[in-house]
């Protein structure tokens, strides 16, 4: 079995070597399943990835998600912390660059990681049990577990990025669904 090391390095290549219209036309059709889902479409409070570095594209999904009413967050991470939070995320937010390079609003109104139905979770690589394996900094390992027990999370992946296997260790936490394309 491959390491997560070497996991990591063979998707980050799949996804910058991707075209961008394939990642288009995915991103498009994960968007599809998403809006149709239950837990999304229940959910009031939902949290996003801004995506980057070749990761399933979220702009259009946040658009739709805010057209049907419901309060967009997005993380901003707290070095001082070591942990992120969930940044209620305005039409037209200004984004700056955050700590690893992920664009983050600016604006700082705040919810608390509970009150969030669901969280749409990035990752490198996915298994059909939810298992994740992220970029390696532990950030949404440390995340998730602070939502509430009534809180969802759904990763969103290409479905290169979906494993037979992924391997994890005692700090990692899955996701509770996958939609991929």
């Amino acid at each position: 079995m491959l390491t997560k090391a070497q996991i990591r390095s063979k998707i980050l290549l799949r996804l910058k070597i991707q075209k961008e219209e394939d990642r288009n036309r995915k991103s498009k059709l994960i968007k599809d399943k998403l809006l149709r889902n239950k837990v999304f479409k229940k959910a009031k409070i939902v949290m996003f990835y801004i995506a980057f570095g070749g990761e399933v594209n979220t702009e259009e999904m946040i658009r739709e998600a805010k057209k049907a009413g419901k309060l967009i967050c997005a993380p901003v991470y707290r070095k001082d912390k070591e942990t992120m939070q969930p940044a209620i995320f305005q039409d037209h937010a200004k984004l700056k660059k955050g700590p690893y390079g992920v664009l983050e609003p600016v604006i700082e109104a705040y919810v608390l990681p509970k009150d969030l139905d669901l969280v749409i979770v990035p990752g490198l690589a996915f298994d059909k049990k939810g298992r994740r394996l992220g970029r390696g900094k532990g950030c949404y390992d440390r995340f998730l577990p602070t939502l509430s027990e009534n809180s969802s999370s759904i990763g969103l992946a290409f479905d290169f990025q979906v494993l037979p296997l992924v391997p994890t260790g005692k700090h990692d936490v899955s996701v509770n669904k996958i939609i991929f394309s």
